[in-house]
């Protein structure tokens, strides 16, 4: 997220609808419990079941709604964001689309999104850990803990190497012991930007995954609360996204590594960086 550009006038406070949010997972305490078998050969495990998961989503359709709000100092909403799309399947299954069905006019006062901000809410903040990703992160055995009453294990994720132009994940992620999945992921999107004088900051977020379909656990939602630190002042932002209403497309569709789907994303606010 970026500040506007022109210069500020007094905008009054937005008395808008609190966003209702689900109950936060509990957790137990962090325990220095080492796992029954090597932590690289986990790793390796759970990184193959995300990249199955990986392949199953992309033959789900949902519904994704974006809401990012701009706080005042008591938490008042001062201006608000909001995008509820379908990601779809179009052309008998051929092209996996996301289609807008609800953008009213943003009222966001100090803040912009920028192409970085969305291209996180669709890849980093529902962080999938695949086989072919692995290589580019650092992954640290934490411990043992329980979210919600689910035994899992706890790695710490950074990138070895930022290349520019990428986007990556850095944080910490919870790992079903039994199912070897991600079942929580708290972190940023990585780097935060720097160019011709502006900043483009973005904030520490935290996602949950639910079991769907009896097998995968699937992004259902996630939330932001953070200050964003500009040079000329802090911004306070709330940031709620939540994925509903999985649907497997078509009942004789078949999962097989390597088959290509193409996505035709929604239209992005113009690049100020560029």
């Amino acid at each position: 997220m970026i500040l506007k550009r022109f210069p500020l006038l007094f905008v009054p406070v937005l008395w808008l609808a609190m966003i209702a949010e689900p109950a936060v997972a509990q957790e137990g305490p962090l325990r220095d419990e080492q796992p029954p078998i090597a932590v690289d050969e986990i790793v390796r495990q759970f990184a193959a079941r995300e990249t199955e998961f990986g392949i199953a989503r992309n033959n789900y359709t949902y519904r994704q709604d974006v809401t990012v709000q701009e706080l005042d100092a008591n938490d008042r909403v001062r201006g608000e964001y909001r995008m509820v799309s379908d990601i779809l399947f179009e052309d008998g299954g051929r092209r996996r689309t996301e289609k807008i069905v609800y953008a009213p006019p943003e009222t966001l006062d100090r803040i912009q999104l920028t192409p970085q901000d969305l291209e996180d809410i669709r890849s980093i903040q529902p962080f999938v850990l695949t086989t072919d990703e692995l290589p580019l992160y650092d992954v640290e055995y934490q411990g043992k803990q329980q979210v919600d009453e689910i035994d899992c294990y706890v790695f710490e994720v950074s990138p070895k190497v930022m290349e520019e132009g990428e986007r990556y994940f850095e944080g910490t992620i919870w790992v079903d012991d039994l199912d070897l999945q991600i079942v929580k992921t708290y972190g940023k999107a990585v780097p935060d930007l720097f160019k011709d004088g502006q900043e483009n900051l973005f904030p520490r977020f935290e996602t949950y995954r639910q079991q769907i379909d009896g097998e995968y656990w699937f992004p259902t939602y996630t939330r932001a609360v953070d200050t964003l630190n500009f040079r000329s002042g802090p911004v306070r932002i709330r940031q709620i996204i939540r994925y509903e209403d999985y649907q497997q497309f078509g009942a004789n569709v078949t999962l097989t590594f390597g088959d290509a789907v193409e996505d035709d994303v929604a239209p992005v606010p113009n690049d100020p960086e560029n």
